[in-house]
């Protein structure tokens, strides 16, 4: 009897707690003043694969479906070829990998070890909770004046990622906000919609308070994309529930500041009147441009975007930013991407990458959604909330692509957004609900390792 309960408890294990770690590792501060490269999430990513891989060799099964290898797998075509045009073989092989593992690797594994839809909520409520604490450690940095410099004056909210990573923090909240509003509109216990609702509220202060235009117009589509896959009365509710929190915020928190005003002010001026980060992402945007018309097809390269800059730019490029605050003394840091993913894809991969990476993209996003109008159509005629959460991540990053790319200590978060929005639209998607799997009321009764799902 006592030597069957361990074994027992091993198998109660979830194979999805190594992606729980993954998500808290983001958590951890940012040494100030740190030059990128690999982060311990990097590592754990690593293992996480390699974990995978260990669990499929003993398992003996398959890995993955013809149709889930083929969608996963076509970015590896774009890869090879700018890997053997990079300038250096280093820069090839270092640039491969970084791909390989955004898009590709830990994706898989993410869909490998997401079992059901109590697995998948419990990622996406970690990400709910990641966001609150970046979130909180944001609005302290607001509050305290301890934040990211921002127009002279330190308070913008950056979390534990520091103005090296600027986008770091609003893109951890931003996930948080999607996950929390797709639970909140799906099919759940009224518990998990009305801690999702609050989470979604809360979450608003510090995506406000930090002043990242790309953000706001990412989640602003993407949560008008879920209220519209969710049906028309839950926008309507869900519409009324926000103008309230706004008007609550705005008026009675006063988080409208004369900052925060002109900040929301500033996206219809990108034209008329556009600052001088505005002037350098247009420039490099051009830059970019340039570099596909000379290799239309194949790219200058893996990593060739930083080499081939200059000679492309114009000379209203600054080269570099100023940053400081939250921790870290000024410094000025070299602009070594066009902030556009479709534009750096296109420049240093050309067409056959662009076209196999933004394919692979586009394939998920029609399955995602043909598995969330499939599970509509059942008894019920609600959207599961698993499906409106990773439709909602894979939107966001679509859109937030236009105005940023990889990179940063939470670029691994974005490979696994991909890989929840790959088991929704590759694995999910033909199952059914199973009874008790609400992750906020408690564990869920699961089926035995390689049963078949009802």
């Amino acid at each position: 009897m006592s030597l069957a309960l361990p074994a027992v408890r091993t198998r109660a294990l979830s194979p999805v707690l190594p992606l729980v770690a993954l998500v808290a590792l983001v958590g951890l501060p940012v040494a100030p003043g740190g030059d990128g490269g690999a982060t311990p999430a990097d590592a754990l990513s690593a293992l996480v694969v390699g974990f995978c891989a260990v669990r499929l060799l003993r398992q003996r099964r398959r890995p993955l479906s013809r149709t889930a290898a083929v969608v996963l797998g076509a970015p590896v075509v774009g890869l090879a070829v700018a890997a053997a045009g990079a300038v250096s073989a280093g820069a090839g092989i270092s640039g491969m990998g970084r791909y390989l593992q955004v898009f590709v690797l830990v994706p898989a594994a993410v869909l490998l070890l997401v079992r059901d839809r109590a697995d998948f909520r419990l990622l996406a409520w970690s990400l709910v909770a990641l966001a609150g604490w970046q979130g909180a450690v944001g609005v302290h940095q607001y509050v305290t004046g301890t934040g990211a410099s921002y127009q002279g004056q330190p308070i913008r909210a950056v979390g534990t990622f520091g103005p090296q990573d600027i986008m770091g923090m609003a893109s951890v909240v931003s996930f948080g906000v999607v996950c929390a509003v797709g639970l909140a509109l799906g099919v759940a216990s009224v518990r998990q919609r009305l801690v999702a609702v609050g989470c979604a509220l809360a979450l608003l202060v510090p995506l406000a308070l930090s002043f990242s235009r790309g953000a706001w117009i990412a989640t602003a589509v993407t949560c008008a994309a879920q209220l519209a896959l969710a049906g028309m009365r839950q926008a309507l509710r869900a519409g009324a529930v926000t103008v309230a929190a706004a008007v609550v915020l705005v008026g009675g928190f006063g988080v409208g500041t004369a900052l925060l005003q002109e900040r929301i002010a500033s996206i219809t001026q990108v034209t008329a009147a556009p600052d001088q980060s505005v002037t350098d992402r247009y420039t490099m945007w051009a830059a970019a441009t340039g570099m596909w018309r000379e290799q239309p097809l194949t790219g200058v390269g893996l990593k060739g975007f930083p080499e081939y800059r200059d000679t492309h730019a114009s000379v209203a490029l600054s080269a570099a930013s100023d940053t400081e605050g939250a921790g870290a003394a000024f410094r000025r840091q070299p602009l070594l991407s066009p902030h556009n993913m479709y534009l750096l894809v296109l420049s240093e991969q050309g067409l056959i990458g662009l076209l196999a990476l933004a394919g692979s993209w586009l394939a998920l996003l029609v399955c995602a959604v043909r598995g969330l109008v499939r599970a509509k159509a059942r008894p019920g005629g609600r959207a599961p909330d698993c499906a409106l959460v990773a439709c909602g991540l894979l939107i966001w990053q679509l859109t937030d692509f236009g105005y940023a790319d990889i990179g940063g200590p939470s670029t691994v978060l974005t490979a696994l957004c991909f890989g929840l929005a790959a088991w929704w639209a590759l694995a999910g998607g033909r199952t059914e609900e199973t009874p008790a799997q609400d992750v906020v009321g408690g564990c869920a009764a699961r089926r035995p390792e390689g049963a078949p799902a009802r």
